[in-house]
Formats: structure tokens, sequence, C-alpha cells
């Protein structure tokens, strides 16, 4: 992900002119800053002299020293993305002209740096796709026909490298037009106006009653035919078609079909707790269930498990699919596991993430503790991940453990998010995943295929750090994240927002409800956490405000206190947790004392030490006392501490040494 190429070394020396000239198809996801090229030296992680092209601002700099002494000339807007472009730089005689596919798009008169001016004319920092700045991005994409000259070239030369043709444009156009399968629509199409190289596109339909010219979907009846229409895309006098087949509605039987052919309950032959009955499908279809044993799975998913030492419970439920008058019945066996022997806690389970800084950083670590000490942990797995993920940005943080209220099955969610090789923090926040990343268990050792589940709305820029807590009052889990929610007329995500809390409820992990806002104080918050002790929820949340004289709390916890979990207006505890003992913190963790009534408040000092623990004997207080003598894994970030059995903690170390 870091490939680059490294050029001659002094390929500016003695040169009082300049042009520099390639083609580059920059990655959509191209984090920032980057250089397309950069040719000059480095100073420890800055750079000392030198000149570059990026896409952002699209804009070339020279300069003799760091960024403080840049003559810049920028078209003041980004480059598009995922498609060729030829970028140019000229500069003679005080001039500096930047070029973008043969067009003169910036000028700057009064430029005092030439090219034999860097470092005296010795560049040793001289490369294509990589800054002169090491805390830089890579350049994500592709390049091809470099081109350095010793002269500033013509405005009529840099027309000839670079020009596109109108009708080119307009055939690069049309061929980036993807509108998905088309064999059965069944929804409006979303058909572009403009292309990447800047045409007009304009659109036609062979049958507007079946898909306008707009992209609008008007469905046969039930019952009738497909019908297939043409679609004509236009742009710069060139044309593509694309066929479109029109799906007709449903009919009440198809409708029925699709929603037997949806409906699953999940883990029929293990049954740990309360599952999900849906009560509607796809289609608008209703469901309406009936239990054989509803003292022990009733109608709507309540599960009543056998005692410990008891044989297991087998259940028939059956599922009436509705729609119309038409209907259908499925049925499931599922068997109820009893509940298992409840055992003292005797130590601790780890989970947690080491950081952006390596390749496996952003995967899950697990770590013991030494017998019921939660100050004192053995990195497991020989200091490597336990659980890699291989699905949405293949990076995970933030790993949250939760136990179920049974005791006997473990999920584990995490942000779906890898940062290692693309830091551009402002983008995961508008183009970030919508996901969470879902793993269970029933040992804390073997856990189950990995799970990508949505559970954010569009106008989100990214879920982060979601954590769950079980809520007694409705039978289920409600897992929180935090979310940056984009105003509906901005399907960019390009204005501005901060960061709220929302919440979901889930039984199982896999089926949620619609998203609400949970925490929303008119500021950025992110990193809630939640524990419960004597009837009251105790919340901490990361102030994510920048810090200023009028915000003395910003990038510290605060803590609040409500009787109901989902409660949206929790009371003041405390604030500024954490400042005066650590720079900044964020990821908080909170568990007690398996041995005595004291809890544990991890804070992870992100940009420092990573996660330094604090201690109280009184939530109430929300006073934290600086924990000594603790000794932690090698710099763990956001995680959790997960109380265990003795069965347990031995358990994982034997798996994991």
């Amino acid at each position: 992900m870091n490939g680059h190429v490294k050029l001659p070394d002094n390929v500016l020396r003695g040169l009082t002119e300049v042009s520099v000239s390639i083609q580059v198809r920059i990655a959509p996801d191209q984090a920032t800053p980057y250089f397309v090229y950069g040719l000059g030296n480095s100073a420890g992680t800055a750079g000392n002299g030198y000149l570059f092209t990026t896409g952002n601002a699209y804009r070339s700099s020279i300069a003799t020293g760091n960024w403080s002494t840049e003559q810049t000339v920028t078209a003041g807007r980004d480059l598009a993305r995922g498609v060729w472009k030829t970028l140019t730089y000229t500069l003679g005689g005080g001039t500096a002209v930047l070029y973008e596919d043969g067009v003169e798009v910036a000028r700057r008169t009064g430029v005092t740096t030439t090219p034999a001016a860097i470092g005296g004319g010795t560049t040793t920092a001289n490369h294509i796709g990589r800054s002169v700045y090491s805390g830089d991005r890579h350049l994500k994409g592709a390049v091809r026909d470099f081109r350095l000259y010793d002269r500033a070239l013509t405005a009529a030369e840099a027309h000839d490298l670079g020009f596109v043709a109108d009708e080119e444009k307009g055939r690069r156009d049309l061929a980036a037009i993807d509108l998905g399968d088309l064999s059965a629509v069944t929804d409006d199409l979303a058909l572009p106006v403009t292309g990447p190289y800047g045409s007009t596109i304009t659109w036609r339909s062979s049958d507007p009653a079946a898909v306008s010219a707009a992209g609008v979907v008007t469905r046969p009846a039930a019952g009738a035919a497909p019908v297939t229409a043409t679609l004509t895309a236009t742009a710069f006098g060139q044309t593509r078609e694309f066929r479109v087949t029109v799906r007709p509605q449903l009919t009440d039987d198809e409708k029925v079909a699709e929603a037997d052919a949806a409906l699953v309950v999940w883990d029929p032959d293990d049954i740990r707790g309360n599952i999900t009955l849906p009560a509607t499908g796809p289609h608008g279809t209703s469901i309406t269930w009936k239990s054989a044993k509803p003292d022990v799975v009733t109608t709507t998913g309540e599960v009543t498990r056998p005692a410990f030492g008891q044989k297991p419970v087998k259940v028939q439920l059956t599922a009436e699919i509705r729609s119309g008058r038409e209907t259908t019945r499925k049925k499931f066996k599922v068997t109820v596991t009893p509940l298992p022997q409840r055992q003292d806690y005797e130590g601790y389970l780890f989970g947690y993430f080491t950081g952006e800084g390596s390749a496996t950083g952003e995967q899950v670590h697990f770590a013991a503790s030494r017998g019921n000490d939660p100050l004192k942990w053995d990195e497991l797995n020989q200091g490597n991940p336990v659980l890699t993920s291989s699905l949405g940005d293949k990076g995970v943080r933030d790993p949250f453990l939760i136990r179920s209220p049974e005791g006997d099955r473990f999920y584990l969610v995490a942000t779906d998010l890898k940062v290692h090789g693309n830091g551009d923090w402002d983008l995961v926040q508008r183009k970030g995943s919508r996901y969470i990343e879902v793993w269970e268990s029933t040992d804390l050792v073997n856990w189950g295929r990995q799970r990508h589940v949505r559970v954010s709305p569009e106008a989100a820029g990214n879920t982060w750090a979601p954590e769950a807590y079980y809520d007694r009052s409705i039978g289920a889990y409600v897992v929180f994240w935090a979310s940056k929610l984009y105003a509906a007329d901005d399907p960019g995500h390009t204005g501005n927002t901060y960061n709220k809390m929302l919440y979901a409820t889930t039984r199982d992990f896999r089926t949620f409800s619609e998203p609400a806002v949970w925490v929303d104080p008119g500021y950025s918050v992110i990193d809630s956490t939640v524990i419960e002790h004597g009837g009251e929820y105790y919340r901490f949340t990361k102030d994510e405000r920048n810090n200023t004289s009028s915000t003395p709390c910003s990038k510290f916890i605060l803590a609040e206190r409500s009787t109901e979990l989902r409660d949206t207006s929790y009371d003041f505890v405390a604030d500024c947790i954490g400042k005066g003992s650590i720079n900044q913190g964020e990821g908080p963790t909170v568990f007690k004392s398996n041995t005595e009534d004291r809890w544990y408040l991890f804070l992870d000092e992100f940009g420092g030490r990573g996660y330094v623990p604090f201690e109280t004997t009184d939530l109430a207080s929300g006073k934290w006392t600086p924990a000594t003598g603790y000794q932690l894994p090698g710099r763990p970030r956001h995680g959790t501490v997960l109380p265990v059995t003795r069965a347990e903690l031995d358990r994982v170390r034997a798996a994991f040494p």
C-alpha cells in the first residue's frame, strides 16, 4: 500500500526553469494529505525544500524550506477521482502555470524560488507517489507518462500533452456510467447528469411510461409481463444505450413466497436467550406466530430457559405469513438450552486494538489478567491479533465485549475502520462505514463467522465505537455508537455537522431496530460507555470539541446517570474526568472489581500512552483517582474489560498463550 517510484538524486540541479507533467488516476478513497510527486529533500519528518503537486485543492508549490516557504499556484478545487487526468506545471520567468488536461486552470506571477535553489541543487527525496513529509499518505491509484523538462513549456505544448477533445470526454464519461443490474428493476434509477471529465449528460427513454428520462420507474401491475425500455445517454454528441427491464408489481402470492423464503429463526438448535420473531416481512407482509410451548418461548420471542441440570426443551414455532388473501405457514423446530451454572468471577479478559501505527494494530487483541488483579495483564496469542476482519474496511477498532444476561453467550462488536495507510479523518467521517463488525461465541475461544451488519442511516458519515448494554425492561440489547448525521439535502455529505450518539435495539446482533439519537448536547460527542449500579445507569462520554478557553473539558470524559438506559436526558455527575493526569482521553471502559465495591475506568490517552487506569469506590461522586502499580499490555487502545470465571480465564490462556 506504500508503493512509490524513487527518482534519481539531484534532478533539479542547475535549473532556472522547469516543467513537470504526469498522468494520474487518483483512487476514490485516497486519504489526505498526499503528493502525486515530490522533488526535493526531507529533514526529520518535514519537507526541507521541494516542488510538489497534489490533487487536494489541485495545486503545485515550490519551497526552499518547510510548508511556510511554499509559493503555490492552485485551482482551488479537488481533482476528480477515479479517472485519468493529465497534470502539468510550468515555471519560468517567475510565473507558475497549472494545467489540467492541457487547459490552463491557474496562474501565479512573482514566484521568486527557482528549482536550482532547492537544496542548493542537491535533492535526495525525489519520488512519484510519495511526499517529502513522512506523516503524509502515499498516493493510491495509478500513474503513467511522467515527464520532467528543463524549461517552461509553452501553452501549446502543455495543451498537446493533455488535451482531451470534447468527443473523447463524452466517450469517457459515458463509459464511466454504472447503473447496476438492470435486468429486474423495481426502484427509481439515479441517472447522472454530469461526468468526471466535465460532460453534460442528457437522457431519453424509449418508454417513459416504464422508466422516464429522469429515472422514475413505474412498474406494471401485478400479474402483467415485465416491460423493457431503452435509456439513451448523450454527451458531447456521443451516445450509449442501456436496456432496462422493469419488473411488475408482485402478486400477493409472490409476496408471501418471498417473505417465506426470507424468514429465519437464528441458532434454532441452541437457543440461549430471547429471539427475534418479526411481525412483518418483505413487501408489507404480516407475520403472526404460534408456539407449542408458550411458557418456554412466547409468540413474541421471550425465552424461559430450563434450570441448570435439566434437559433441553424442544419447541415448535409456527409463522403465518399473510398478504391480502394469500397466506402460508412456516414451521421451525427450536431447542432451548438449559441455563449455565452460576460461578464467581475470578479474573478479567481485555479486548483492545493497538492503533493505526502497524498493519495488524487495527484488529482484535486479547490480554488476560493475572488472577483477580484488574491492573496486571499478560498479552495473549504472543501479542498477535486473535480476531482479524475480512469484511468492510478490513480493519477493526474499539472492540467491545459483552456477556449475555444468562451468562453463556458473548458478543464482540467493533468499528469497521482501517486508518493505517489511509488516515484521512475528515473523509472517514463523511464517507465512512455505516456498518459494525460482530463476532459471537459461547466460550470466548471459538468465535463464529464475522458479521458485517448495517446499523446507521444513509445520513450517517461514520459509525464509531459501538458498545452494548442489556436493557431488561425490553428484553433486548441497546447498541450505541457515534455518527455524524448530514442533512437530507446533502447526500454527498459535504456540509458541516458533528458526532452524536445513536442507539438501536437487538436481541441477536443480526436484526436491529431503526436507529435513534441518544446523546446530542449540541456539540460533538463520541465513545459512550455504560455500567449499572444500584438501579442507576452511569454513562461516560468523550467531549469531542476542540480545546479552547471556553471548553476546558474538551477531549476529556463526562459522567452522567439515569434510572432508564435509553433516557435522552441523563443527569450530570462530573466532567473533565482524567484532566490533570493524562494529556487527553477517549475510549472509556468501565468495570467493577470482582472482589470489592471498587470500579475501574480505563481512559485511552490517544497520541500518548494508550490506556491509563483510574479507580473509585463511589460512582456517584464522579471522583476518579489514577491507579498505581499497573502493568497493562503494550500500548492498548480503546477496548473493553470483561469479568470472567476461573474456567473462562484458564481457557483463553490455554487457547491463546
